[in-house]
């Protein structure tokens, strides 16, 4: 008999207690505390969160994937596969912060919102009931529009805040609005019921329901970066400091997906709705625009948010052949564990450069492989992931996605064309990816090396041996995945 324990409890009182406490802390020290004290507690949080989430993995006490629960956060597999996910691109930002945040002012309230906007992204993946969701998404978002605006004098980032701000007010507008209808049809918000509310509907409110489930596809689509609710993403990443990039390219655009699997799937499939292929054109438009847009950049933030775009479209994938392929979600799941580490190595790269260089125009990094060697090497070994070149991980999840669309050509004609389509995105990336490895290697002969920052070595490290690792000997998170993946098919059967 399992036992089931309050993870996502555990992780609220941990880095909320902490995020609370140091503002609070910097006010009683009168700010004389520093860059690296902030910071090394709040890497304490992250890590016990992590090494928590782990535990109970380890002892079994956690259940697999949980789709009708009567409490308002499950324990289950799912969301430990996303808090994993979201804590270590929450450890990336915090140490990568390390040297971008020295001699930055308000560095206690920078770090508090990175945790606080933590345990949104953490308790978005537990979330079972629709009201809980909505706190959590709120509670991700509202720190992340502070940190993307926190360089308070750059033009750029004002800018960039305030696109972020409004699209994101309108997107959670959007998600209570369509929350209100599915209560107002089903007289519940939790998510289980919500969806068995559906599966019986009279013939009238039916088209409520169609309505419920846009409105829901709409407001994730939004944090996901779904074509064509990608319009504010690019300026974001650009103008936001890039460790807050990788927080949000890496760790909030996961929730977004989180959700998505909890709500929009199995609500479409509930409601006996045939969304399967707009969601495959969807995948085909975001993955094309993606990285089409992402050839024509000069900005290496610009172009890694474009290609981020791109990596929605190759998740999408699986979503929309999930009743139709059993390793569908499997394999979007796995991608998006490997999307955390890979998008979020580059961005902490990106930081690496702008802290020692000042500089993210493609044409400045030329000579990087002779300048800053490791970080250099780091960027390297994630955009060949990315692109999903043997033996890195991207291989491994790309793999699964490209065969789950292949396997469902039995059932629907439209399958195999997915999988065409991401081999050629798969190939198109490699274009603007080997671009930049030319200017850092083959490029500024006379470049000499200079000083890189601790901190980005550091994790620049852990990304290249995750990477590495798991593009060998992928077996143990294949393994986690299968056990993470709700089973669609089985659970609305009547």
């Amino acid at each position: 008999m399992i036992e089931l324990t309050s993870t996502p409890i555990i992780i609220l009182a941990i880095l909320g207690g902490v995020g609370v406490a140091l503002p609070v802390i910097s006010i009683a020290m009168k700010e004389r505390g520093t860059v690296a004290s902030y910071g090394i507690v709040t890497l304490i949080a992250l890590f016990a969160s992590i090494g928590y989430v782990l535990y109970q993995l380890a002892l079994d006490h956690v259940a697999p994937a949980a789709i009708f629960s009567q409490d308002v956060l499950a324990d289950d597999a799912f969301g430990s596969l996303f808090a994993i996910a979201m804590l270590i691109v929450a450890i990336f930002t915090t140490v990568g912060s390390f040297s971008y945040m020295k001699n930055k002012a308000n560095p206690s309230v920078y770090f508090s919102l990175i945790l606080l906007s933590t345990i949104g992204m953490v308790l978005v993946a537990y979330a079972t009931d629709l009201v809980m969701l909505f706190v959590a998404w709120e509670l991700m978002s509202i720190p992340t529009y502070i940190l993307v605006g926190f360089l308070k004098k750059d033009p750029i980032s004002n800018e960039a805040a305030i696109k972020y701000f409004l699209f994101g007010a309108l997107a959670s507008a959007i998600i209570i609005y369509g929350i209100s209808l599915a209560y107002g049809i089903t007289g519940s918000t939790n998510i289980g019921e919500v969806i068995q509310g559906f599966m019986v509907l009279d013939a009238n409110l039916i088209p409520i329901g169609l309505l419920a489930v846009g409105m829901f596809i709409a407001g994730f689509g939004f944090k996901m970066g779904l074509v064509p609710f990608h319009m504010w993403l690019p300026d974001a990443y650009e103008g936001a400091p890039p460790t807050i990039a990788a927080l949000l390219a890496a760790g909030t655009k996961k929730a977004g997906f989180a959700a998505a699997l909890r709500v929009i799937v199995m609500g479409a499939v509930a409601l006996s709705l045939d969304w399967t292929l707009a969601l495959g054109i969807i995948a085909v438009m975001t993955m094309t625009v993606g990285n089409i847009a992402a050839i024509m950049q000069k900005n290496l933030a610009r172009m890694l948010a474009y290609s981020s775009i791109g990596h929605a479209g190759y998740i999408l994938i699986g979503l929309s052949i999930a009743p139709f392929s059993t390793i569908g979600i499997q394999g979007s799941l796995f991608h998006i564990l490997n999307h955390a580490v890979m998008k979020g190595a580059a961005f902490i790269a990106v930081a690496g450069i702008v802290t020692a260089l000042a500089v993210t125009h493609i044409e400045k990094i030329k000579g990087l492989g002779r300048r800053m060697p490791i970080t250099a090497l780091g960027l390297v070994i994630s955009l060949l992931a990315l692109a999903g070149v043997p033996p890195l991980n991207g291989f491994w999840s790309k793999l699964m996605l490209f065969a789950s669309a292949i396997d469902a050509g039995t059932v629907v004609w439209w399958g195999p064309w997915l999988a065409v389509a991401g081999v050629l995105n798969s190939a198109l990336s490699l274009a603007y990816y080997g671009w930049i490895i030319r200017k850092m290697y083959f490029e500024g002969e006379t470049e000499k090396r200079i000083k890189e920052p601790r901190a980005i070595i550091a994790v620049m490290i852990f990304s290249i041996i995750f990477m590495v690792t798991i593009g060998v000997y992928p077996e143990p998170i294949i393994q986690f995945t299968e056990f993470a993946t709700p089973a669609i098919n089985v659970a609305f059967t009547p």
